[in-house]
C-alpha cells in the first residue's frame, strides 16, 4: 500500500503551513513552494483541494493567501489524505457502495475488513499537524 505523491506532498505542504500558522495569519503558496521545495503549480492544485475540503481558506487580492481552518492539533494526517485521495478503503470490501469482487459471497475475510480499514485510518488519524512538527 503505498499513497500516492500528492497525498504526501498534502501532508508535507501543510506541515510547513503548520509551522507557520501563527506567525503571520496568511500563508501564500509561493513562500510554500519555496520552503519545502514543491512545484508552485502542485502548491495550487493541493490548495484547490484542501481548501474544498475545509483544511484550508483561501482569499485572493491585496493580503489574500490561505491558512489552516483550524489549529495544527486538530488537523490529522487521515484528514489531509483524505481530503487528496477520498475516504481511506483499503479494499473494495470497505465500500458499502461497491459490490464488484468475484469471491463476495463465499469471502470469509470480508467481515474482517472494517476492523483492519479502520486501525489503518485510526493510525493516520492519530498524527496531526502538530506532532509531525514535534508539539503534543
Amino acid at each position: 500500500m503505498r499513497l500516492s505523491s500528492l497525498s504526501d506532498y498534502a501532508v508535507v505542504m501543510m506541515s510547513a503551513a503548520a509551522r507557520h500558522c501563527g506567525a503571520s495569519g496568511r500563508l501564500n503558496a509561493t513562500l510554500l513552494s519555496d520552503e519545502t521545495g514543491l512545484p508552485l503549480p502542485t502548491v495550487q492544485k493541493l490548495v484547490s483541494k484542501l481548501s474544498s475540503a475545509g483544511l484550508v481558506e483561501s482569499a485572493r487580492g491585496t493580503g489574500g493567501g490561505f491558512r489552516l481552518t483550524r489549529p495544527p492539533a486538530a488537523i490529522s494526517v487521515a484528514d489531509i489524505v483524505e481530503a487528496i485521495e477520498g475516504p481511506i478503503a483499503l479494499t473494495a470490501c470497505v465500500d458499502e457502495a461497491r459490490h464488484d469482487c468475484a469471491v463476495e459471497e463465499t469471502c470469509r475475510v470480508k467481515p474482517h475488513w472494517n476492523a483492519v480499514n479502520g486501525a489503518v485510518r485510526g493510525a493516520l488519524a492519530g498524527v496531526t499537524l502538530a506532532s509531525l512538527n514535534g508539539n503534543p
